[in-house]
């Protein structure tokens, strides 16, 4: 007996279709998060970059890994829905072609079902696909798990944690390279200033 039938025998193609557009419409929406958050990112670090207070700078780090962390779980969601997308789409695939052969062909749904290869390669490759969408959810699930369990709680909020420790010790980079740029341009104007000097007495 076919496993699913009293699942799927009210399915139809309208559903399926709607079910993916709107699938995708959750998609873009988190995509353009994903960007947002990498253009703010970008925009903390350049002021970061810029900036001679060892507080403000301490305080773009900690934003910025703060959105890191966004960004990261706005990319994750955006993973799984692109996954359910592709799901949706492998059954609208397996509707669109039951349907075809069902209009195109004489052959009875026994007559198929009598094609015993043909029906363990059908099945098959359904578990296959189950299989695979419950590993995506078991290992979300294991994932977080794993994330919860590294959480520290007693870590001070107001300390450097190792995201803004890497990100202030670029700070620090990008102020040298600054500091040492402006005195090779003071190194180089000063000659000429002191020619300047000379030729006026």
């Amino acid at each position: 007996m076919w496993p699913f039938k009293n699942k799927y025998k009210n399915l139809n193609r309208e559903d399926l279709v709607n079910s993916i557009c709107e699938l995708e419409r959750q998609e873009r929406t988190v995509e353009a998060e994903v960007f947002q958050k990498i253009k703010e990112i970008d925009a903390l670090l350049e002021k970061g970059k810029h900036e001679k207070s060892k507080d403000l700078q301490l305080f773009y780090a900690k934003k910025i890994s703060h959105l890191n962390e966004e960004k990261a779980t706005c990319m994750e969601r955006g993973m799984y829905l692109l996954y359910n997308i592709r799901l949706m789409n492998k059954l609208k695939d397996a509707y669109d072609s039951n349907t075809f052969f069902k209009t195109q062909t004489k052959v009875p749904l026994s007559d198929l079902l009598a094609d015993q290869r043909g029906l363990a390669k059908f099945l098959n490759k359904a578990l296959v696909t189950r299989v695979k969408s419950e590993d995506v959810l078991t290992s979300a699930d294991e994932l977080f798990a794993e994330v919860q369990s590294a959480y520290e709680v007693n870590q001070p909020i107001y300390g450097i944690g190792k995201n803004e420790e890497e990100i202030l010790t670029m700070f620090e980079k990008e102020n040298q390279l600054s500091e040492e740029n402006e005195l090779m341009e003071n190194q180089t104007q000063q000659p000429i200033k002191r020619k300047k000097m000379k030729m006026e007495e």
